[in-house]
């Protein structure tokens, strides 16, 4: 008689999570994602508005990292929205995602249009020195928000050990 062994099973992928996530969870991160698109567009005047207004164009890069993190953002925000059958944990999780989100506004706004670097640098030190730092905050928002999903989604599926 031949004993045959199974092959050990391998762990789900991020990707293989979403895509069982019901429609509900997707319809919430389609929602969150374009209020998020809104909520960073209109203060930062990417937007145009009465109430805001930007002394230095729109970069050609901001739209596309503002779609991106903002895409990103609605994942993690939607895997706190749509389960009801887990004790979901990714407090760590939620930390990134909130300070990736946060870099998003700094990233794509104006950068004398913004109080707190102009106090911190003045008009010709945010021109010298933020504004060339913005692709590189931008990049560091869109790593956060990622690293931030596969910490969640990886956590979703997880088993918590209670004491």
């Amino acid at each position: 008689m031949v004993d045959t062994v199974s092959p050990p099973r391998a762990e789900p992928s991020v990707l293989d999570e979403m895509r069982a996530w019901p429609a509900r969870r997707w319809g919430s991160a389609a929602g969150i994602a374009a209020l998020t698109v809104v909520g960073t567009a209109i203060p930062t005047a990417m937007i145009p508005t009465p109430v805001f207004s930007r002394d230095v164009p729109t970069t050609v890069w901001a739209w596309p990292v503002l779609v991106v993190t903002s895409i990103l953002a609605g994942l993690v925000a939607a895997t706190y929205v749509a389960r009801r059958d887990t004790d979901e944990g990714g407090e760590r999780g939620s930390r990134l995602g909130m300070v990736g989100a946060f870099t998003t506004f700094f990233a794509v706004g104006c950068p004398v249009c913004n109080k707190l670097v102009l106090i911190a640098l003045g008009y010709s030190g945010a021109l010298t020195y933020f504004a060339p730092a913005q692709p590189f905050l931008a990049a560091l928002a869109i790593a956060l928000l990622a690293w931030a999903l596969v910490v969640r989604v990886r956590r979703e599926r997880s088993c918590p050990v209670r004491p």
